[in-house]
């Protein structure tokens, strides 16, 4: 595999910053929002069910499009896609912002999540440009600390805004991140990719690329180990606002606290992952988060089965699943583009996909479920840990070297 030199842009402080900005937009339109999903739900006279169809199409819309603009970020670079897409975001949110209808607000999450996807593909992307994959690893750590932070303050920011300024403004929120993202990258993210590939779009080369990486067990163990953290992060995501606020009795502003406690989790989790990783290498860093993972799943399992419904019972458990979250992720998207230096917006696009595509069915299996119980969450986090136990322990430590090429 060929270990390309790390460019100086690599080793400014200012690039992590940016890709940080780029990883945490995300979490800023999923989270910002969630606070005020019940009453933007009752506001526009629609269903539940329609509700998390605001969160779930904007998550499909982001995996999908993903196909679409890896393979034109390796063709043409990934500084005029992070343009288009942080362009296209921004229309969106004002979009957003001003929909008189839950149609209309499903629409403009739908070309949303679109432009999202441009943003955080690149954002992956940029990370094997400028890396080898064990200093990528820990790059995407120090990316994804910043999006634990910024994770943490969306909650409570997002529950401040719709209390105080209504629902609405914690959309137009988004409008305001978008700005300053494409200003960070128009005056201080140059072009990453050494050497554009004037065939990337031609279908026989896209097809060869495809199943280049669909062929690569590498891609697997780690595509899957993001893929199932993700899935019980968003069973998380999906019900939190209801079966909190709904069902445990907490206002807004404290269910706010509760995505800042898990957002906390998560940013720990990130430290954990480069102190471990220094220590123990990646696999076996890996292999700590998944026992994590599995800690936490069984203990949510455990404490509702003993009848404790309660915030304070049932959130310890889930910081350990976090904590779990917060290594697998820099571990896994820095791992599965680790053997494409000349397709990693393909890989990327690829590995977002299948994320997206779980978390959309997941969405879908969470609104189904949802009925006035503690048990959608519990049951949804509780499998995906014990599917991260197998993934971290068995895919990862076969598959998982970043030299491995077969």
């Amino acid at each position: 595999m060929r270990t390309p030199s790390v460019p100086a842009a690599a080793e400014s402080g200012i690039t992590i910053l940016v890709l940080a900005l780029l990883l945490s937009i995300q979490p800023v339109t999923t989270d910002l929002y969630l606070p005020a999903l019940p009453t933007l739900t009752y506001a526009l006279g629609a269903s539940v069910t329609q509700g998390q169809l605001t969160l779930s199409a904007l998550l499909l819309a982001f995996g999908c499009s993903q196909l679409f603009w890896g393979p034109l970020s390796d063709r043409w670079g990934r500084r005029p896609i992070l343009l288009t897409g942080l362009l296209l975001y921004t229309l969106a949110s004002i979009g957003n912002t001003l929909a008189a209808s839950m149609d209309l607000l499903i629409l403009w999450r739908t070309l949303q999540g679109v432009a999202m996807g441009a943003v955080v593909m690149c954002g992956r992307a940029i990370v094997r440009d400028l890396y080898t994959p064990v200093a990528g690893a820990r790059a995407m750590s120090k990316a994804l600390t910043g999006l634990g932070v910024v994770a943490c303050l969306c909650a409570p920011i997002g529950g401040w805004l719709a209390d105080a300024l209504g629902w609405r403004s914690a959309l137009l929120a988004l409008t305001a991140y978008a700005l300053l993202t494409l200003a960070m990258v128009w005056r201080h993210l140059p072009e990453s990719l050494p050497q554009p590939n004037p065939q990337a779009l031609r279908p026989a080369i896209l097809l060869r690329t495809w199943g280049r990486v669909l062929r690569h067990p590498t891609f697997w163990a780690y595509s899957l180990l993001t893929t199932a953290s993700y899935g019980g992060l968003f069973v998380f995501l999906a019900s939190s606002s209801f079966i909190f606020i709904e069902v445990l009795g907490l206002e807004r502003t404290r269910y706010g606290a509760v995505l800042f406690s898990t957002g906390v989790a998560y940013f720990a989790g990130t430290f954990l992952c480069r102190a471990l990783m220094a220590r123990f290498g990646l696999t076996r860093t890996v292999a700590i988060g998944g026992l994590l993972s599995v800690s936490g799943g069984g203990l949510v399992m455990a404490v509702a089965a003993a009848g404790w419904h309660t915030p304070l019972a049932l959130l310890p458990p889930f910081y350990l699943f976090m904590l779990g979250h917060g290594i697998h992720q820099p571990c896994g998207q820095s791992g599965c583009v680790a053997p494409f230096p000349d397709a990693a917006g393909v890989a990327s696009a690829f590995n977002g996909f299948m994320m997206m595509l779980v978390a959309f069915a997941t969405g879908a299996w969470v609104s189904a479920q949802l009925n006035g119980t503690v048990w959608p969450l519990v049951q949804g986090v509780g499998l995906f840990s014990v599917l991260l136990g197998a993934i971290a322990w068995g895919l990862v430590q076969k598959f998982g070297h970043p030299d491995a090429n077969t």
